[in-house]
């Protein structure tokens, strides 16, 4: 039985003052509930709908009709995955912690300076503090928000603070048309001006973390020609 318990997990809603249960492979339901398209029979484990599965307590067609309108399995099967709480199992929470947690480092990177030197963190740096400070991501919530948070807490460890970059990029008349294409890319344009040899100059605020990010991408569009000043950081 423990071995069986291992294949499935029981996914429910609750709609209408009325609960529902069924049971379902975790990778597949999730990766239907993701958006994937996947048949419903590769997703449930049997074609019964519980109102309480570990009792075996069955929901009554008459339930089933009131919330669902109909009493098609496949219908009322993929609105209760689409809809309701699918459990994570032990390895499915491990992934998505890990992908979180790299989503977060990639944010902090990007985002956030040493206050005292100004300059971006290493990632090293940032998650040997993140483990020095213990924090807890939850695989629940949104990597941005989390880690706005968990800079507040590394900053115990180490210096740190989120902070936006205002760089003066200078760029020749051969390269300003295919600069001024990616600005909006890089981040957002403050000010843009045109001078009388077709020479571009232009204001960007950036992630502070992103400006050796974005240095070398506007050097590799043009080739090194391209002069990018540092205006404040803040």
């Amino acid at each position: 039985m423990s071995k069986q318990k291992q294949n499935f997990v029981i996914a429910k809603l609750d709609y209408m003052g009325e609960h529902f249960e069924i049971l379902v492979k975790p990778d597949e339901a999730r990766e239907l509930k993701n958006g994937k398209a996947i048949s419903i029979n590769e997703v449930v484990v049997s074609d019964t709908i519980y109102k309480d599965a570990k009792k075996g307590l069955k929901a009554s067609p008459s339930s089933l009709k009131k919330v669902f309108g109909t009493l098609d399995f496949e219908k009322i099967a993929k609105e209760i995955i689409e809809r309701g709480e699918i459990p994570l199992t032990a390895e499915q929470r491990k992934e998505i912690i890990e992908m979180k947690k790299r989503q977060i480092i990639e944010y902090i990177v990007r985002n956030a300076i040493d206050p005292k030197t100004r300059l971006p963190i290493p990632r090293t740096r940032i998650e040997s503090a993140m483990n020095e400070a213990k924090v807890t991501i939850d695989p629940n919530k949104d990597a941005e928000g989390q880690a706005i948070q968990i800079v507040k807490e590394i900053s115990k460890v180490i210096p740190i603070k989120l902070a936006k970059a205002l760089i003066q990029i200078s760029c020749p008349p051969q390269y300003a048309g295919k600069i001024k294409g990616v600005l909006n890319s890089l981040g957002e344009v403050k000010k843009t001006n045109w001078l009388a040899d077709g020479s571009l100059i232009a204001e960007l605020e950036i992630p502070a973390g992103a400006q050796n990010e974005v240095i070398e991408k506007l050097n590799s569009l043009t080739k090194g020609s391209i002069e990018v000043k540092i205006l404040s950081v803040r």
